[in-house]
């Protein structure tokens, strides 16, 4: 059922351009009761935040299946740049502070993935490998939102230097 749920927000987001979601939406979308929307979520920003896990659940483990850490985060991008409609009209509803919080919430677990694989930071305090994600998320999150064609065209260049970046190989 959540699975349904999903595919309705969806739909309401691309197709039908919803710009302010409401349960009562979902519900229509669905042709199920409020009782069911609301067994299976909280509200709608539940039903971001569970969206948001699987996906990321889902691109973390195909990302390790990509061979390095810089594969990884051309995957992480590749994924990001495939959900931007879907993101950017989430970004339009009512919505949107709580979706961008999550947004960076999951850049930041992807990148703590990554540096425990590589062992980065290690001579660096907890707070410290915070503020560092906390930056490189938000970094990362303006780079998507600013994206263009010619940004992919040269992805792979991009992907390298934020690689480098976040490594600690090239300081900003």
């Amino acid at each position: 059922m959540k699975e349904s749920i999903a595919k309705a927000v969806r739909k309401l987001l691309t197709e039908k351009n919803v710009k302010k979601l409401t349960v009562k939406d979902i519900v229509e979308e669905c042709q199920i009761t409020r009782q069911t929307f609301y067994y299976h979520f909280e509200d709608i920003p539940d039903l971001f935040r569970w969206l948001l896990e699987r996906g990321t659940e889902r691109m973390l483990q195909e990302a390790k299946a990509q061979g390095s850490a810089e594969q990884e985060l051309r995957y992480f991008f590749l994924v990001a740049l495939n959900a931007a409609p879907y993101v950017k009209r989430g970004m339009q509803t009512n919505y949107r502070s709580e979706l961008e919080h999550l947004l960076i919430e999951y850049a930041l677990h992807f990148f703590e993935q990554i540096i425990e694989a590589e062992h980065l930071y290690q001579n660096y305090t907890y707070s410290e490998v915070r503020l560092i994600l906390r930056y490189h998320s938000w970094a990362i999150i303006g780079i998507l939102r600013e994206w263009t064609e010619e940004d992919t065209k040269n992805l792979d260049r991009i992907v390298h230097q934020i690689y480098l970046l976040i490594s600690g190989k090239v300081v900003p």
